[in-house]
């Protein structure tokens, strides 16, 4: 959709300014629970022009968004029947069928839906959402968040510090497939493990 490139292009042309970091912190909070563009579009351009800041602006990223993921879950849990049907409208990545199926998962695999969600392509703000709609443990959800948020941000951060420019296109072309696949695997080694114990 055209309007999604206008915003991804605007939030792009944030790297370039002295308001870069707070342009990320707002983005990373703002992702959790309704924004459509991920923050991942300028960490990039921000680690790859202050390589050596690296660090730091996955660690912006990473709390911004489970402030984010906070609120979220604020809106789940105190104003869902009041503002569902803007969500499903306005928001990309929402669905009344999609959000159905993440209540179905959390009955069964609570901190691992937010854990997927907040390291991988899925698309976090439903997960954070539904998470206060179905009011699963917040204490749980935090910590879920936490871990899932940093390792995607630090993830991409330490390449970017490792690999400078020439790793921006392999990013762009390959990381999330590559995170759903390290996701999977680590998934299922705990599967193992559990099914071993037995």
């Amino acid at each position: 959709m055209k309007w999604i490139r206008t915003i991804y292009d605007w939030v792009l042309g944030w790297a370039d300014s002295k308001y870069g970091v707070v342009a990320l912190a707002v983005l990373s909070f703002a992702e959790a629970s309704f924004f459509p563009i991920p923050p991942d579009v300028l960490l990039i351009a921000l680690c790859i022009g202050m390589r050596k800041r690296a660090w730091w602006f996955a660690s912006v990223c990473a709390v911004a968004s489970l402030f984010g993921g906070a609120l979220g879950y604020l809106i789940g849990w105190g104003f869902w029947e009041a503002t569902d049907t803007l969500f499903y409208t306005y928001i990309p990545g929402f669905s009344e069928e999609k959000f159905n199926m993440v209540g179905e998962l959390y009955d069964a695999y609570d901190f691992w839906v937010v854990f997927v969600a907040a390291f991988t392509p899925i698309p976090y703000k439903v997960i954070t959402i539904a998470a206060g709609v179905f009011q699963i443990n917040f204490p749980m959800f935090m910590v879920a968040s936490l871990v899932g948020r940093s390792a995607r941000f630090f993830l991409v951060a330490g390449l970017i510090y490792k690999f400078g420019e020439p790793i921006r296109n392999f990013i762009d072309k390959w990381f999330n497939i590559l995170v759903v696949v390290f996701t999977v695997l680590l998934i299922g080694g705990f599967i193992l493990l559990k099914q071993v114990g037995h």
